[in-house]
């Protein structure tokens, strides 16, 4: 039995997968995220240890104890700040924290190579802008921090005692030299810091620890190889099969993502494309990142005292395509492809005839309309895609997946237990870590429950929209 936990920004996951790739138990833990000020976005690390715990005993006992290995997977970026003791100085500063936008500018006019090197463009998202705002805002944590750790990694050193990372979690940092896969002491230096303030660096696939005596005696399982394991994106990945060049997926969780595996580094910085090294040896990775997806559902759902299915239901009966009105998803800012911390969600287009039901519509079809813009900003990296597996929440909705087809013009595929997530690709790195097998053998894509062709109909009445949903981002972001 196979132990993955994935530390998301919503909750933890904890799932059990057999030796023979099917999962055997799951449970999670719900987290929340502390915004004390405009831009900001935060959480306690020490609530994802608590919430950690809480899925991975909420598992049945009897399967804990048959455990040979554990893989993590974690929320990318956030900026966990440690001491000389290695306890917390602050709250860590989370993945979809904008204020730290004046510093990327800053980073990227003291390292004319910074994009070279990184493999990205400087966003406040990414960890290295955090740390140089915090040394220009909080000068004595910065002068007392003596680790930085990603999310995951943090559990990892509760649970192992470790100062340990993997290669597609770090590449997010901004102080990863991408292509060669090891740290970058001039990115390092341009935020202050050094290689010792950085945990060392395996690949995902590879054992980052064992599992601490108190902690396995808690847990119910014996001191077992803990995983490299990987970003939640390059997890959610491995978990449905998307490892050979030019596989994709689509991700549909609190944020959305169109992830492709590549053999090669295959960087579009200036398009906000993301380019990242996979969790498996000699293999990368192309994102575009959107920092509302699912989560959009969730505040309208609640704006219209609405449940979420209740709201599908709305949109559904309503029909795709129709009315006049936009909804610009972009309640956290926006990565790709505009890079732009400060722009904010709008409705447009609202008249006396705009029903929940079309708002709801709205709501689905601006979703598909960013990755629409996604997927374009890939394109122009040279990147082609004839279908992507869908994985995440979103993952739940069919009819959703009908518009998305649509507007990307690209076939999808639902995949059986497409909606575990990360954890399960967790998991299978824990099964190569343990039992040194093939990826190949391990990292096997699910059946396909269901494949949704692009309608030409619905992609046709969506046309319009989609191109008024392109304008309207110049119009309204100086706004």
């Amino acid at each position: 039995m196979y132990l993955g936990i994935d530390i998301g920004t919503s909750g933890v996951k904890a799932v059990l997968l057999h030796p023979d790739g099917h999962v055997a138990a799951q449970a999670s833990a719900a987290l929340d995220v502390q915004r004390p000020q405009p831009l900001w976005s935060e959480q306690d690390p020490a609530e994802w240890w608590r919430a950690t715990e809480t899925a991975v005993l909420a598992l049945p006992a009897g399967l804990r104890a048959q455990v040979d290995g554990v893989g993590l997977a974690g929320q990318m970026h956030g900026a966990t700040l440690l001491g000389a003791d290695d306890r917390p100085l602050r709250p860590a500063i989370l993945w979809n924290d904008g204020r730290s936008h004046a510093e990327c500018a800053a980073l990227e006019a003291a390292v004319p190579d910074l994009r070279a090197i990184a493999g990205n463009i400087a966003m406040p998202g990414f960890t290295a802008p955090k740390l140089a705002w915090v040394r220009a805002h909080e000068p004595q944590i910065f002068a007392d921090t003596r680790h930085v750790l990603l999310p995951k990694d943090y559990i990892r050193l509760l649970m192992t005692g470790d100062r340990v990372s993997d290669m597609s979690d770090s590449a997010g940092t901004l102080w990863l030299d991408v292509a060669r896969r090891d740290w970058s002491d001039e990115l390092l230096a341009a935020t202050g810091l050094t290689r010792g303030h950085m945990p060392r660096l395996v690949e995902g696939s590879e054992i980052g620890g064992t599992l601490r005596a108190e902690v396995a005696a808690r847990w119910g399982m014996a001191s077992v190889p803990v995983a490299g394991g990987a970003g939640d994106n390059a997890a959610g990945a491995v978990g449905v099969g998307v490892v050979r060049d030019g596989d994709a997926l689509l991700s549909l969780g609190t944020s959305g993502v169109i992830f492709v595996a590549t053999d090669t580094l295959r960087a579009n910085p200036d398009g906000a494309v993301h380019a990242f090294c996979h969790c498996l040896p000699g293999l990368w990775h192309q994102m575009s990142v959107h920092l509302s997806a699912a989560v959009c559902l969730d505040w309208a759902a609640a704006m219209m005292h609405l449940s979420v299915p209740g709201m599908l239901a709305a949109a559904e009966a309503e029909g795709a395509g129709q009315g006049s009105e936009l909804f610009l998803p972009y309640l956290s800012g926006e990565r790709t492809p505009h890079n732009d911390p400060h722009v904010r969600g709008a409705f447009l287009g609202l008249s006396h005839d705009s029903s929940a039901g079309r708002m709801a519509a709205a709501v689905l079809e601006g979703v598909a309309f960013a990755h629409a813009d996604g997927l374009a900003a890939l394109q122009a990296a040279g990147t082609r895609i004839e279908s992507l597996s869908v994985i995440g929440g979103g993952a739940r909705s069919t009819w959703w997946g009908r518009i998305i087809a649509a507007a990307l013009n690209v076939r999808l595929d639902y995949l059986d237990g497409g909606e575990v997530g990360p954890a399960l690709g967790a998991a299978r790195l824990a099964q190569i870590a343990a039992t040194g097998a093939d990826p190949a053998t391990i990292c096997t894509r699910p059946p396909v429950r269901e494949s949704i062709n692009p309608d030409p109909a619905l992609a046709e009445r969506l046309a319009p929209k989609l191109a008024r949903f392109r304008s309207a981002y110049a119009a309204i972001r100086t706004i």
